[in-house]
């Protein structure tokens, strides 16, 4: 089953296109359409994290290119929760951010609330990658250092992202965004070999020529951000850093849980996603996107209205973290969009409706 969908793409920025008749995994199946004929990247914008998800597994079944399909998953917290998200969670999103820039065509996946969390400029991922090659000087001594910085934690025997490990010419490192740890041997001075490596049996798997390194935090935590970080704070609350923990551990360049909540503070300036995006992008979404929104914005509100008055660990305003309804509405109706209608249009104009499909 195919349709024609060259004469039903919104051509501009403002213009908007309505896709009816979509249910079910037929919104998986008109996104594959979508991507074969849109010359661009595709933002998917999806109402919750349970959709993101699905239409992840759902959309490779109907495609038939190897146009890329990526993610940028929710960190599965809470606004102003006081832990972490899994580092799984945060290489996935690191290697999404790091390709964004070079990418041209695709399909990219999002929850709104996602979408709506201030994040790092890119301007922090170029300048915080480093390549590793086979020949190339090796410095133990620096490179643990640049990997602590980068928020790599050193551990006895690596098995997740953002770990490492040295014994004796050998570092084995598991890099954000990477599938597999890779097993750093040296000769002299010099990188002899690179491998990948199993984690569960330790085992080298495959020689490679070249590895990538990216953050294992998406903040800095290198002297320059902790001083940046601790300046900003004391303008920012007017409490005595001694008495908040989360201070004093990163004032000690430790990652306190839940600090991923003050990113702002590492940063002269945050962006946002979509800052990350060409300028042929397609902005696809359900009728639901404006609600969803809404939804979000009071909750991470009414969040801050119950944890605002812990004197040990105060929170930044909603509008600090996240973009708030207005500015984002703006800038997504600045955007060509097509919205998905689960039922028959009744106005044809700019309307399409597509053939139902039957799985």
């Amino acid at each position: 089953m195919s349709i024609d969908f060259l004469g039903n793409f919104p051509t501009k920025p403002g213009d908007l296109r309505i896709w009816a008749n979509v249910q079910g995994s037929g919104t998986a199946w008109a996104l594959s359409q979508a991507s074969e004929h849109h010359q661009g990247l595709i933002l998917v914008v999806t109402d919750n994290t349970q959709t993101a998800l699905q239409l992840e597994q759902e959309i490779p079944f109907y495609t038939n290119h190897n146009l890329p399909i990526l993610t940028f998953p929710d960190w599965e917290t809470l606004p102003y929760d006081s832990f972490s998200p899994h580092q799984d969670i945060v290489s996935q999103r690191l290697a999404t951010l790091h390709r964004l820039p070079s990418l041209q065509r695709g399909v990219l996946i999002v929850p709104i609330s996602t979408l709506m969390h201030r994040i790092a400029p890119h301007s922090f991922l170029a300048g915080q990658t480093l390549m590793l090659d086979v020949g190339q000087k090796f410095d133990f001594n620096n490179i643990r250092k640049q990997l602590e910085q980068a928020g790599y934690r050193c551990v006895d025997t690596v098995f997740d992202h953002g770990e490492f490990a040295i014994r004796g010419a050998i570092m084995d490192l598991f890099p954000m965004g990477s599938n597999v740890p890779y097993r750093i041997e040296l000769f002299d001075d010099e990188i002899d070999t690179l491998r990948s490596f199993d984690p569960e049996t330790q085992r080298s798997i495959e020689k490679v020529e070249q590895i990538r390194l990216l953050p294992a935090k998406e903040f800095p935590i290198n002297d320059s951000a902790i001083s940046r970080f601790k300046a900003r704070f004391k303008q920012q609350f007017d409490v005595d850093p001694r008495k908040c923990p989360l201070y004093q551990d990163i004032s000690d360049g430790i990652a306190s849980a839940g600090v991923e909540y003050y990113l702002p503070l590492f940063f002269e300036q945050t962006a946002c996603l979509l800052d990350y995006l060409p300028d042929n992008t397609l902005l696809v979404s359900t009728e639901q996107l404006q609600e969803s929104i809404e939804h979000f914005w009071n909750d991470c509100n009414n969040r801050y209205e119950d944890l605002r008055y812990d004197i040990q660990r105060p929170i930044l305003p909603p509008s600090e973290l996240f973009i708030p309804a207005d500015e984002l509405n703006r800038n997504l109706k600045a955007l060509p969009r097509v919205t998905l209608r689960g039922g028959i249009a009744e106005d044809k104009d700019h309307h399409t409706d597509l053939p139902l499909l039957k799985v």
